[in-house]
């Protein structure tokens, strides 16, 4: 899906929101989306995402890949998880059905792959 800043309502019925306060391509970068009951549903199977995963990201004409390493429930007050640490990480953000308080959140750390002969070399960041 296209990616849009902002993680307003406007925002997220047409867009996967970018967290405006995370990076876009170096850091924690912070993205939301629906993920059901609504016209547009981009992170409609994020929850069967699993450790090892691979998330795709593209931003300016680049290609970035995470590997998922967290899938798991947050208060919905808790917005330390977009905190910008010294990792090149990915967080995905969405609510959690009948439960409003609650969020679900899904990390992935950058990873860099090489082709090497017929196998790829997965480099952790």
């Amino acid at each position: 899906g296209t990616i849009s800043n902002g993680t307003d309502s406007k925002t997220l019925d047409k867009y996967i929101g970018h967290f405006e306060n995370t990076k876009k391509s170096k850091g924690n970068i912070g993205l939301a989306a629906h993920n059901r009951g609504y016209k547009v549903n981009y992170f409609k199977d994020i929850k069967k995402l699993k450790n090892g995963d691979i998330i795709q990201y593209f931003w300016n004409g680049k290609e970035y890949r995470y590997k998922v390493y967290k899938n798991y429930i947050i208060k919905d007050t808790d917005w330390s998880v977009l905190n910008t640490k010294n990792k090149e990480e990915i967080t995905l953000i969405t609510c959690v059905e009948n439960k409003p308080e609650y969020r679900r959140c899904v990390k992935g750390i950058k990873i860099n792959w090489n082709r090497k002969g017929n196998k790829w070399m997965v480099k952790e960041y």
